[in-house]
């Protein structure tokens, strides 16, 4: 009774995995680069942590198969805060490999860097497994941002909510194996999982997953990142690894609670005797009377205390009047109540600082993170010194990380190393050069941050407008300081780093993204192409690749790299866009629309697309589908001027004036700076009759664009029609 069904299931796997039928389940997997042999990525880890659409991948992973005599090899364990987002390339670890190498030049530093976004501890440790197995020296733990948000969390989007470990582990178990993986993909074609699933939206995927403060779905996570956490140390530890593990830093001073959520069960008289004494603690706040503003916040959480926004604006009151420790506390309850719980709050904080005193193993060290960068500044006090929003670090709260973990491993790493030591630590201006942070790449991420922060929850919070002026402020003052004087600099500073460095694909990325900026795009393109040869597993290098070739018409070279892009990451939405539109210059119109049709099907509310794909419907003189894609693409984007336009010029064509005059009004009044745009809307309207306002619109062309010469001659020709009037 029990063989039998064993060795059926066993013929099963057997045959599914001969078949080709799944994915393999390791992070690494071997990889041929020049001769070489390396560990590298494997993109289809995360398919057994999230739906298939919504899938986060590993970065690239370029790890030597044979570590050699002289190398110290370190593992970064942790999610996106550790991986160096919004811009790996700036990493703590990228700092640390720098502070490292210039102290201790006689031993080769080996840093692989395994953070990977919205990843949790139910993650990490598969990824501690398989790092035991691959001659780690000594591993980083910064983790514990996600466990209320990430997969099997309380607030998840990427499945069930907070079940027991024992179902979390059985769950991943089964997935290990081919006929797993089929169950649980017949699974999701019998709910339609598969077809509605949404794509990855970021962080704005979780504002309909509020958490109420006390929700008893979050103890239950408390319980798993502890098991979680001390399984992960046990692994490392007993692969012969030192560990440093380490609390997590949040932005607790300068950002606001995402959300905060009321008790319920309040009596109608208190709820009005809060709203009444919050309102009036905001008013004295806003008027500077802080000490008032904390009386009536105090009186309030007398009667509801875990009301987030509360917290956060009574801890800011008390920061104005330099209460620093009474300020911290309330700050930190504001993060700990918080209703989209993206930081590490205090009880993760704390069961990461129990565990090194559980294990008491020597091996493994804490470094009390959280409270190292608060003590550097004057309130003690993480904020926006540190961090670009909530828990990402600024470049120079990077390099502050990075040196704090040098100082530690000086003391852990064997004397061999540390006996070898040169001169003092690196300074920023040294790292930045050796990482390439450039004024132009620090503008290039900068920007970024400040486009997430105009993307919900992060822009519904209550500092966000001040945070982005300050950010948009930073970037016209990186971009006001660059001369050509300073382009010459920046490209010997890469140009010596890469002579230092030369297999640093994130350098060369970095000199790449630098020479695009300055519009030099043919060395840019040599620069991806390295990029490439260096790791040709990654489906980026082949986008960038393939966007740099069509930005300088090499269609036929863009078209092959974005097929290869896509081919290594099917799920990869931008790069079957970004093909379709290169098709599209190539009048491949049927390739097109087929490459639009699978992006649209991974992400199906996307209006560019949507546009795109009419477009090409147009030039197939397929009008009247070309009219139904603007109009939808309209509906999702009523800003999307380019859309009124094509509609207006489909319709005029099908003789429609009045509903063509009314789209090129509309695209002339979204994009009044588009000299064509009046100048079509003044051809509608002089059909139709209405010569004056057609002049206006010939006249405001010109003035955009003086030297188009058939505005002109409307303009003339419409002179005799206004004195022949009606």
């Amino acid at each position: 009774m029990v063989i039998l069904p064993l060795v059926l299931l066993g013929g099963i796997e057997v045959v599914l995995r001969l078949a080709g039928y799944g994915y393999p389940t390791n992070l690494f997997k071997k990889l041929q680069i020049n001769n070489q042999s390396f560990f590298v990525e494997n993109d289809a880890f995360a398919f057994r942590f999230f739906p298939p659409q919504m899938a986060r991948f590993p970065g690239p992973i370029r790890m030597a198969a044979e570590k050699s005599t002289d190398t110290y090899r370190i593992f970064i364990l942790g999610e996106s805060a550790a991986m160096g987002d919004p811009e790996p390339a700036y990493a703590a670890s990228r700092y640390l490999e720098v502070l490292l190498s210039e102290r201790y030049p006689k031993t080769h530093f080996e840093i692989i860097n395994l953070g990977i976004t919205a990843i949790d501890s139910h993650v990490i440790l598969p990824i501690a497994r398989d790092c035991a197995r691959h001659q780690g020296d000594l591993w980083i733990i910064y983790m514990g941002n996600n466990e209320m948000v990430g997969p099997f969390g309380a607030a998840t989007v990427f499945g069930a909510k907070a079940p027991p470990l024992a179902m979390i582990r059985l769950n991943l178990a089964i997935q290990k194996t081919r006929l797993g993986q089929l169950l649980v993909n017949f699974s999701r074609k019998l709910r339609g999982a598969n077809e509605n699933a949404p794509s990855w939206g970021g962080m704005e995927m979780f504002v309909g997953n509020q958490l109420q403060p006390d929700d008893p779905r979050k103890e239950v996570v408390y319980q798993n990142f502890a098991r979680n956490l001390r399984d992960i140390v046990k692994v490392g530890l007993d692969s012969g690894a030192k560990i440093l593990l380490n609390t997590v830093a949040v932005n607790l001073r300068d950002c606001a609670p995402f959300a905060s959520l009321v008790n319920t069960n309040l009596t109608t008289a208190d709820r009005a005797r809060y709203d009444q004494l919050f309102t009036e603690g905001v008013q004295a706040e806003n008027q500077g009377d802080f000490a008032e503003a904390v009386q009536n916040f105090d009186s309030a959480a007398r009667l509801d205390p875990k009301v987030a926004e509360l917290q956060f604006r009574w801890g800011e009151s008390l920061l104005q009047l330099t209460n620093y420790t009474a300020a911290r506390e309330h700050l930190q309850l504001a993060c700990d109540d918080d209703a989209l719980p993206f930081r590490t709050d205090s009880r993760i904080n704390t069961i990461i600082r129990n565990e090194q005193k559980k294990t008491g193993d020597a091996n493994l060290v804490l470094f009390d993170a959280a409270t190292a960068l608060a003590a550097e500044t004057p309130e003690n006090i993480c904020g926006e010194e540190t961090f670009f929003e909530h828990v990402h670090f600024k470049f120079d709260g990077n390099y502050r990380l990075g040196r704090a973990w040098a100082e530690q491993l000086a003391v852990m790493m064997p004397a061999t190393i540390t006996n070898h030591a040169v001169g003092d630590w690196a300074t920023p201006e040294t790292c930045e050069r050796r990482v390439g942070l450039s004024d132009w790449n620090r503008a290039l991420v900068i920007q970024s941050v400040v486009d997430r922060l105009q993307q919900p929850p992060l822009s519904s919070q209550l500092d966000n407008a001040e945070r982005v002026k300050n950010l948009e402020d930073c970037v016209n003052r990186l971009h006001s300081g660059m001369n050509a004087v300073d382009v010459s600099k920046t490209k010997a500073d890469f140009l010596m780093a890469l002579e230092h460095s030369p297999d640093d694909y994130c350098l060369h990325e970095n000199f790449g993204l630098f020479l695009e900026s300055i519009g030099d795009l043919s060395e840019a393109t040599a620069e991806c192409q390295r990029v490439r040869d260096l790791i040709p597993q990654d489906c980026v290098a082949y986008f960038q690749l393939g966007r740099l070739l069509e930005m300088q018409g090499q269609y036929a070279g863009a078209e092959s790299s974005f097929r290869e892009a896509v081919t290594l990451r099917p799920s990869l939405t931008e790069g079957w866009i970004r093909l379709g539109d290169v098709l599209a210059l190539e009048e491949k119109y049927d390739a097109a629309l087929a490459s639009y049709a699978i992006a649209l099907k991974q992400r199906p509310q996307d209006s560019q697309t949507i546009f795109h794909y009419g477009k090409v419907l147009a030039k197939l003189n397929r009008h009247a589908e070309a009219i139904e894609k603007y109009r939808a693409a309209i509906k999702l984007d009523t800003g999307a001027w380019e859309a009124y336009y094509e509609l207006g010029g489909e319709l005029d064509a099908a003789g429609q004036l009045d509903a063509a005059c009314n789209e090129f009004g509309e695209a002339a009044r979204l994009n009044p700076g588009n000299s064509r745009t009046h100048f079509n809307y003044g051809v509608l309207l002089a059909k139709l009759g209405r010569l004056d306002a057609a002049q206006h619109e010939f006249e405001e062309t010109i003035r955009l664009e003086p030297t188009y010469q058939k505005a002109r001659d409307y303009l003339a020709a419409l002179q005799p029609m206004k004195k022949q009037g009606p």
